[in-house]
This record gives C-alpha cells, structure tokens and sequence, in this order.
C-alpha cells in the first residue's frame, strides 16, 4: 500500500510523475472546464483536526471534479484521537469503508499509525512535521512560471516548520537550490540539514542573514511566523523574527520581477506587507489554487499506484 505520508518516501521520478499528471490535468480542465472521472465511484475520508479553508476546499472541489466525493469528519465527532478506541481498530474500520483517508492533524505520529493499520491510502494533509500536498503546490506554481527549474534558486524566509522541511524535501528531490533564513534557535539542525543535501541535486543551506538569502534567487516565500498550536509563543516569535519581513526593501536583493510565494494564511504587516503580497509579482492565490490541481495529481497517481 502506497501512502503519502511525507515525501521522503517518494523517489525524484514519482514525485515527477505526480507533478506531470497535475499539469495534465489542470491544462485540460482550464482549456475545456474537462471533467473525466479518474476517481469514479471513490469515497475518501477527511480527518481534520485543525480548521482548514484550502486544504479542505481543493480536496473536496478536486476530488469531485474527478468523479469521487468526501465525508468530511470532525475528529471529535469520530472519536479520532484513540480515546474511544484503538487506533488500529478506528483505522481498519475506516479504512473498510472508504477509498482513501485523508488526514490533518496535530501529531506526525499519528497519521503515521493511522497508515500502518488502514486498508487504503493515507494522504497527509498536514501534521506539525510535514505539509507534503503544499511543497507539491509549491513546486507546481514554481514550474509554471520558470523555463528551468532546475537552475532556479529559491529563498524561504522564516521557520524550520512543515512547510519548510517538506519545501527543503521536494527542492532537494528536484534539484532545486533552497536556502532557509531564520533566527538562531529557530533553524534545521546540522544533521538533517546534512540529510536533505544527500537526497539529490539541489543545494539545502541555512543562514540568520535574510538578506543574504534573497540575493539573486527568482522566488521569496515566506510563512507566518507563529503557526497553530504555537499561540503562547506568538510575542517571543515576534522579536525573534522582528528583522526577516518580506517587504519591497527585501525583494529589491533578489533578482529583477522575482515572485514572491506564502502557504497562506498571511499575517499582513508582520512576516509580509501589503505591498509584496498585492504585487503583480505575487504568486500566492496561483499557488493557493494550484493545492487543488497539485491534489487532483497526487489522488489519481496514489489510486493507480494501489490497483496496480
């Protein structure tokens, strides 16, 4: 069984494979409104434990384009959590009913034994360690604004968090150089960094300079700096990351029309300003869409991985 738990899993030629399926079917579905039911007949199963507008949305829209339909279930409804039950028995029932179990949660752990115990295959929608389905949106938006991606250099300004361990992940897969700016303390340890740079041909490196980040790169993304479930955190994260602002100043440093990318949602006027967002060099609603179609690739190559 074939899960997408975090793209370590997946070789360079998969993950290619899944982008070139998304593109496949985004153009056909921009040009002709194309609907082929590639998931008829599939049922899959949202978990959420974290409230959601894309993730949620572009599954649900996405899944549906193709032909399938989702349940949408509040974790505490179902009783996620292992506090009515065992995992292993809350899995495998569910598991029985359904096509595929896609899961936003708190705690890489269980998403992890969520996949070991079901039937079918489990999507990782994001958990505190991963946000694999965005570094494929990431990558999708890249792509489609570049002639070469391989020689395109990529700054992300911010924290060591999911998205950016899944974005080092991907860059590192494809050949994409990738360099992270954050504050001491809130950075990749030396060992993992050592990790990534051993996963392919795209150069992963740190630095506390974001100036030193942007110089030169065609693409500046950023993420808030105080993610969910880190609220006590937010006054501390804030004088920590008081000097790594996207803001014109910053993009000035990076190569001429640079484009600049944010996960979203956006704190405007704390880790970027109004000005970079609106700019006609901003990517992000693109690249918020592009969840949608970067999913509708990775559904249909999950489901043709598992029957066959």
């Amino acid at each position: 069984m074939r899960h997408f738990l975090s793209l370590i899993d997946f070789s360079t030629q998969e993950i290619q494979q899944i982008l070139d399926q998304a593109i496949d079917i985004k153009s056909k579905f921009k040009l002709e409104n194309w609907r082929e039911p590639l998931l008829k007949r599939c049922v899959a199963a949202m978990i959420f434990e974290k409230q959601s507008l894309r993730t949620r949305v572009s599954f649900e829209t996405g899944i549906q384009h193709l032909g399938g339909s989702c349940l949408y279930l509040s974790g505490k409804d179902v009783g996620w959590g292992g506090q009515r039950e065992s995992m292993k028995d809350f899995s495998s029932v569910l598991g029985s009913y359904v096509d595929f179990i896609i899961c936003r949660t708190k705690s890489h752990q269980s998403v992890e034994e969520l996949a070991k115990y079901a039937s079918c295959p489990v999507v990782n929608a994001l958990t505190d360690m991963y946000h694999p389905c965005q570094a494929l949106a990431d990558v999708l938006t890249i792509m489609e604004t570049t002639e070469d991606m391989q020689n395109e250099q990529v700054a992300f300004i911010g924290d060591a968090n999911n998205v950016s361990r899944s974005l080092a992940i991907i860059c590192a897969k494809l050949g994409i150089g990738l360099t992270i700016a954050g504050p001491a303390g809130y950075q990749f340890e030396s060992s993992y960094l050592d990790e990534l740079n051993q996963m392919g041909t795209g150069q992963i490196r740190q630095t506390t300079d974001p100036k030193e980040a942007v110089r030169e790169v065609g693409f500046v993304y950023t993420d808030v700096w105080t993610s969910m479930g880190q609220e006590e955190e937010s006054a501390i994260r804030r004088e920590a990351f008081a000097d790594f602002q996207v803001n014109s100043e910053l993009m000035n440093l990076a190569k001429p029309e640079a484009k600049f990318l944010h996960c979203l949602p956006a704190n405007r006027g704390e880790e970027v300003t109004d000005e970079v967002m609106d700019d006609a060099n901003s990517l992000v609603i693109q690249q918020a869409e592009n969840r949608m179609h970067a999913q509708k690739g990775l559904m249909t190559w999950l489901h043709k991985a598992n029957k066959s």
